[in-house]
């Protein structure tokens, strides 16, 4: 079959299964045997929706079966109307997610953040500037604020080992050398003339590659975008830069934001530092990688179920997932619109914070965006913050012994640990929501066949996942969120017993609770495996509570040195 004929196929089965969904009859046998004996005939008939009835298990009489037939013509029509408009990646649906049920108040903020920086623990510069790949933000920030170092040596310093090391780890798609020299240069003249943005003046970092970036491609790690150049910065890209960060380039992400594999293929997969035999899991892929292997000071990267969680587990750097709408996505390719979020990854807690600090807050770009105050102060009592932890998956013999060491450390720190559980609902069965809005994001590439150049073929893989949610009704996608609303509702009275709460990063319903409900967490390393991989664990914070939880992980971090052991790189 010729292509323009394929792709007018695959529309009118879409057009055709899209009716039936909407009149609830989606998920029987109806719509696909009307479809295949549609195949054979060139219009809808009476006789065919009766053989389809019977096949499906219902029962229609005459007059509901003229009535079908109709509407089946005229919703072809409206469906092919609408699929003339050209629609891209950036356009979202006239509905937008609010993560704070009803009836319940919305952050305001009243004053500017409070930010407040911990005492430097720097002490003396190293005689190779290299020995400064690992240190954290915060006292790379004190060396370059003191003059002690230049942004330009550690900016070279940087791209050198993405170079170096990126034969190993398949984690660089594009380097931005140029810019990155100007954007050094430019903060070392401003440090020197007295004109100190603050902490992340002259630090370098690196990009997920599916933030804008005007005139560099944004490949969104899939073969068929990656010649796309935007002409528009992200507004994260462009927060960063106003705060005097260098971009030293754009890392790789799994294909449209799932895995760890992209558009140059399985063997050069993203690896994790640790273990070079490992892939580094979860579509931050690229940012976790270059932040464990000292490649950028910090990553941005983005989360819509994992995907800061689980590359920052398996490659030990300390991620950040703020709350649904804290973080604007404006100029971010977009899988799920009520899903997704941008967070960073970095050495440390702090270092979160500080980089949260600069892109935080409302804009008119993305409708979904909120103001709310963020007043970091890294000496806040403990006293003051009510811990709550998952006790059902955080005690007993078969618990990881590093999540049993992390409770007991927290109780050493003088925190009572109050138990809770997460609400008792099946959030498994409402990835529908993700599948749906999934679908519809790439739904042009599904269309025009471009969704098999992508790496990844199999059956848990990005083209077939579109391919079926294409298929989800339309009832039963707002009946998943009709039943999230619950589930938000009862998180919220989880939330009123406690600011934070523990929860492992490895398995149970967390990560797939709170991405629903739109709640940040933190996630930091809590120990090594028997194979020198790291393991991690988990704090869930209460919407816009990022202050307490990343004080309480800060806390439990300084308690801890899992965070200061590096992999060793050839």
């Amino acid at each position: 079959m010729n292509e323009p004929a394929d792709a007018a196929l695959r529309l009118r089965r879409r057009s055709f299964l899209a009716y039936f969904s909407a009149a609830g009859l989606g998920s029987t046998l109806f719509p696909g045997a009307l479809w295949a004996m549609l195949q054979q005939r060139s219009s809808v008939t009476l006789d065919m929706i009766r053989e389809a009835e019977q096949l499906a298990g219902l029962g229609f009489d005459d007059n509901q079966r003229q009535m079908v037939r109709e509407g089946v013509e005229e919703s072809l029509t409206n469906y092919r109307a609408l699929r003339q408009i050209p629609l891209s990646n950036a356009v979202s649906p006239a509905v937008h997610f609010e993560p704070v049920p009803a009836g319940r108040a919305r952050p305001v903020r009243q004053h500017p953040d409070q930010v407040k920086l911990s005492k430097s623990a720097s002490g003396s510069l190293p005689d190779d500037v290299e020995d400064l790949c690992f240190w954290s933000v915060r006292d790379l920030a004190e060396l370059l604020r003191t003059e002690q170092v230049t942004s330009v040596e550690l900016t070279e310093m940087y791209l050198n080992r993405l170079k170096w090391f990126d034969d190993q780890l398949h984690c660089v798609i594009t380097l931005t050398e140029e810019l990155a020299m100007r954007q050094a240069e430019q903060a070392d003249e401003e440090i020197a003339a007295g004109k100190y943005r603050g902490p992340l003046h002259g630090i370098p970092w690196g990009a997920k590659d599916l933030f804008h970036t005007r005139g560099i491609p944004t490949t969104y790690g899939a073969k068929p975008f990656e010649s796309q150049v935007m002409d528009d910065d992200a507004t994260v890209v462009t927060r960063l830069r106003d705060a005097g960060a260098v971009l030293l380039g754009k890392l790789s992400l799994g294909a449209l934001a799932m895995g760890d594999v992209w558009f140059q293929g399985e063997e050069n997969r993203t690896r994790n530092p640790w273990n070079l035999k490992q892939g580094s899991s979860g579509s931050s892929a690229g940012s976790a990688c270059a932040t464990a292997a000292g490649l950028a000071a910090f990553t941005l990267g983005t989360e819509t179920l994992g995907s800061i969680v689980s590359p920052s587990r398996r490659c030990g750097v300390t991620g950040l997932r703020p709350t649904y709408g804290r973080v604007s996505r404006a100029g971010a390719m977009a899988l799920s619109w009520s899903m997704d979020k941008v967070g960073p990854l970095a050495r440390t807690v702090e270092d979160c914070a500080l980089v949260f600090a600069a892109i935080h807050g409302a804009d008119p770009r993305d409708v979904t965006s909120r103001d709310a105050p963020f007043d970091w102060n890294p000496d806040q009592p403990l006293e003051s913050i009510r811990v709550g932890y998952l006790a059902d998956v955080l005690e007993g013999d078969e618990v990881p012994k590093e999540d049993r060491a992390t409770v007991a450390k927290l109780r050493e720190l003088g925190i009572d640990l109050k138990p809770v559980s997460l609400p008792d609902l099946p959030s498994g069965s409402m990835m529908s929501i993700l599948s749906a809005e999934a679908a519809t994001a790439f739904d042009e590439i599904t269309r025009n066949g471009q969704v098999d150049q992508l790496v990844r073929q199999d059956a848990g893989a990005w083209p077939n996942l579109f391919r079926q949610g294409q298929l989800i009704p339309a009832v039963e996608y707002l009946r998943a969120n009709r039943v999230r609303t619950l589930l938000m509702e009862r998180m919220a009275e989880v939330m009123e017993e406690v600011d934070v709460i523990l929860a492992p990063s490895h398995r149970g319903a967390s990560l797939m609770v709170t991405n629903l409900t739109g709640h940040p967490c933190v996630v930091l390393p809590n120990g090594f495996q028997e194979d020198g991989t790291p393991t991690a664990i988990t704090f869930l914070g209460r919407l816009y509570g990022e202050a307490d939880v990343l004080r309480v992980a800060k806390a439990y971090q300084d308690a801890t040195t899992f965070h200061r052991q590096h992999p060793s790189l050839g």
